[in-house]
């Protein structure tokens, strides 16, 4: 089984994540998104395998959001998934994928229904 974990190694939540994927004999392919930001077709990808409409997965409390004119009702999905690849950090964490599967890890556990 192929698995990726977008990780935050500074968020909590994240490192949990990842120590449960490890407690179940998982090694991930570990992305540091905030390093290196998936691409828009990557986040396209992401998001349809999650279900969700770009603003379902962005950090809508952080400063970037509104700085960034994300908060626009008007912006069409294409340049919110733009808004997110060039400020990674309004993407929310952590996103696992496994296969044809993606769920975010919050709660951590919530990742097993996709293993």
């Amino acid at each position: 089984m192929s698995v990726k974990i977008y990780h935050n190694p500074r968020c909590s939540k994240s490192r949990q994540t990842l120590q449960l994927l490890q407690a179940q004999g998982i090694e991930p392919e570990i992305i540091e998104y905030l390093k290196t930001p998936p691409s828009a077709e990557e986040l396209d990808a992401i998001l349809q395998k999650l279900g969700l409409e770009p603003r379902a997965l962005m950090r809508k409390q952080e400063s970037v959001y509104k700085e960034a004119g994300l908060d626009n009702a008007s912006l069409d999905r294409q340049a919110l998934i733009n808004g997110m690849v060039h400020n990674p950090i309004l993407i929310e964490r952590p996103i696992v994928v496994a296969n044809d599967k993606a769920v975010i890890g919050r709660p951590p556990e919530a990742v097993l229904a996709i293993l």
